[in-house]
């Protein structure tokens, strides 16, 4: 394994979809300690990570399963105590952060309050949490650069070639985006998924200063991925496997510049393409 100056990745959640792939790509393209979380089942949800296809004989021993709720903030607390405990002096180099939920209302008379807050504390009070907990774990300024590494072949797999500085992804949506609602409904999923686009632009403003080039906020737009999280839209659309976008992303991020022109800041999708706020 690295050592702790190359840094860990961190995917929260990583139980199912689009989080189970990116931790399942971290762990075979990258050599890094990967930080792992789930709500439930963790023990099945290590299992589930590390039957990938193509898994390097050190993915197990890399892989580091924490119980985390997003909508319980001492369970947050509790992982930031845990990576500062077993992970001491290491900096934070590829974060994925993922929460999620989706309660569809497709006129105002459907949405229930309940519904709506709980899209609010997982949407964009969980990301918000995440981000705080885990902000003292990004290079400041005065840290030395992550050593680049080159694209190899490891177990079957290219490595990801990646960058000298960290990254901090968090997952919008493209309903998230104002400009881009042309057919409403889905009030409680659109309003607070448009919050990341704000969160994002807001902690790589605070990233600037605090990081400078050695570390950088984004937030993303995955597609539409065949998860058990969009069944219920399949048809008729242009889909993505969860690996496939996993991957896109990935290279996507890692090959991003740390300047202020080269798209920091902003929300980007599967293809390389702005999502305007």
């Amino acid at each position: 394994m690295v050592g702790a100056s190359h840094g860990f990745a961190l995917v929260a959640p990583a139980s199912r979809g689009l989080g189970l792939a990116f931790a399942q790509k971290l762990l075979t393209k990258t050599e890094l300690p990967v930080v792992a979380t789930a709500r439930n089942d963790c023990a099945e949800v290590r299992d589930r990570i590390l039957n990938g296809n193509n898994m390097p004989s050190n993915a197990e021993r890399r892989l580091r399963l924490l119980k985390v709720d997003v909508k319980d903030e001492s369970t947050i607390s509790s992982m930031a105590d845990i990576i500062r405990r077993d992970y001491p002096d290491t900096p934070l180099r590829l974060a994925l952060t993922v929460p999620g939920i989706l309660h569809i209302e497709k006129s105002p008379s459907q949405i229930d309050a309940a519904s709506a807050l709980e899209s609010f504390q997982v949407n964009a009070l969980g990301p918000l949490l995440l981000m705080k907990h885990l902000s003292q774990f990004l290079p400041a300024k005065s840290a030395p650069e992550f050593q680049r590494t080159s694209k190899t072949e490891a177990d079957g797999e290219s490595q990801l070639e990646l960058p000298s500085h960290a990254v901090y992804a968090m997952m919008a949506a493209r309903v998230g985006s104002v400009s881009d609602n042309s057919s409403g409904g889905w009030y409680s999923y659109r309003a607070s998924k448009a919050s990341v686009f704000q969160l994002a632009k807001t902690f790589d403003l605070y990233l600037r200063s605090k990081s400078g080039k050695r570390a950088l906020a984004v937030a993303l737009h995955p597609g539409t991925v065949r998860t058990d999280f969009t069944q219920d839209f399949w048809k008729g659309r242009e889909m993505l496997d969860p690996l496939d976008s996993a991957e896109r992303l990935l290279e996507f991020i890692i090959g991003m510049s740390p300047d202020v022109e080269g798209g920091r800041g902003k929300c980007w999708d599967w293809k390389g393409e702005e999502v305007y706020p």
